[in-house]
């Protein structure tokens, strides 16, 4: 009689108890993980981003401090507001090509169109242009400069 009063009595988990908890306690786990994963390519694209909108924003203050003729202001190619999105060394107005910020390269070019708001003003387009995870990635800022006077 003890003796079947002793497995009446146990307290405690079962094998198959634990088993199962430990389960979803790794599942649980795996989940946190790819979060944080997730969460680390996430801030090295903003990381990126950062720094080409940095690149940007130097160069669009550059040009905008440049006189009204400067040569650095002409559209060089003649396509106007059809060319301001141009991102290839080939057809944009200019180019900076493997300018390094932090562990990166990027793309620096710069696009203007004559008169395309109204007339005595140039807009400027800078594109910054990266590659990551085998994609092609631009970011573009714009400005339009007058004719002071």
């Amino acid at each position: 009689m003890k003796m079947r009063q002793m497995f009446t009595d146990q307290k405690g988990f079962s094998l198959l108890e634990i088993l199962i908890a430990m389960s979803i306690f790794a599942v649980g786990l795996l989940a946190l993980a790819q979060m944080q994963i997730t969460s680390i390519q996430g801030n090295a694209f903003s990381s990126r981003t950062t720094d080409a909108t940095t690149l940007a924003q130097d160069r669009l203050e550059q040009l905008m401090a440049l006189a009204f003729a400067d040569p650095s202001l002409v559209d060089t190619d003649a396509d106007g507001d059809a060319g301001l999105n141009d991102a290839t060394a080939a057809t944009a107005d200019f180019s900076l090509l493997d300018q390094v910020q932090g562990t990166r390269n990027y793309d620096i070019f710069w696009n203007v169109s004559l008169n395309s708001l109204i007339n005595n003003t140039r807009t400027v387009n800078v594109i910054v242009a990266w590659s990551e995870g085998g994609r092609q990635r631009t970011l573009s800022m714009q400005f339009v400069k007058a004719l002071a006077g």
